[in-house]
């Protein structure tokens, strides 16, 4: 229904930004995030928005750009993750950040949002996992997501070899622990085979 507001800032506070536009005051939730990217109270801004219909209200959303809208609609549409908790999660990481989260597997990070506990993160994780592309990526961080890729890939194939030749996947595991993943999967596959000599 609303796809951004553009008018004078009259307000702010703590997850909350109120713009005048053509009269009207418009209380938008939002994230520290983008009230950190605000102009000063008194002059014109843009926030692009979501409007949340529940039965007992009407809630209006904005960010300060496109790619927070966009994280935040696909945070509230992992199940039990509420517009409180996607609001939480990017006032503590950018939507670049979430996007690395999601790729690494980075379960730790999210939980550092107030009300994201361990199982809710996995669950944030999962259901993310195969949403996120790379137009939700800025340039850099499409890159590092590519280079992570990569290297779970060097790893996984070492421990296919070291288990192919016989070894448990755990010894293989506890072989490769602590090793660079950047490493090429040869040099990865002779450092396990010494390591578990030692063994």
């Amino acid at each position: 229904m609303f796809y951004s507001l553009t008018g004078k800032l009259v307000h702010t506070q703590a997850y909350l930004a109120v713009i005048n536009c053509g009269g009207v005051g418009y209380k938008c939730v939002t994230t520290m995030t983008t009230l950190g990217c605000l102009p000063p109270v008194g002059e014109e801004v843009t926030l692009y928005t979501h409007l949340n219909v529940r039965e007992d209200a009407l809630d209006l959303y904005g960010f300060y750009d496109m790619a927070e809208l966009n994280a935040f609609k696909m945070l509230i549409n992992v199940s039990g993750v509420g517009p409180k908790s996607a609001l939480a999660i990017l006032s503590d990481l950018t939507p670049d950040r979430l996007a690395l989260c999601v790729a690494s597997g980075d379960a730790k990070s999210l939980t550092r949002a107030p009300g994201v506990g361990a199982k809710l993160a996995q669950r944030i994780l999962l259901e993310l996992k195969d949403k996120i592309t790379k137009e939700d990526l800025s340039p850099q961080a499409a890159a590092v997501t590519a280079q992570m890729g990569r290297e779970a890939s060097n790893m996984a194939e070492a421990m296919a070899a070291l288990c192919a030749l016989g070894y448990a996947q755990s010894q293989a595991a506890g072989a490769l622990a602590g090793l660079d993943p950047a490493t090429p999967v040869d040099e990865m596959i002779k450092y396990g085979l010494r390591a578990m000599a030692r063994m």
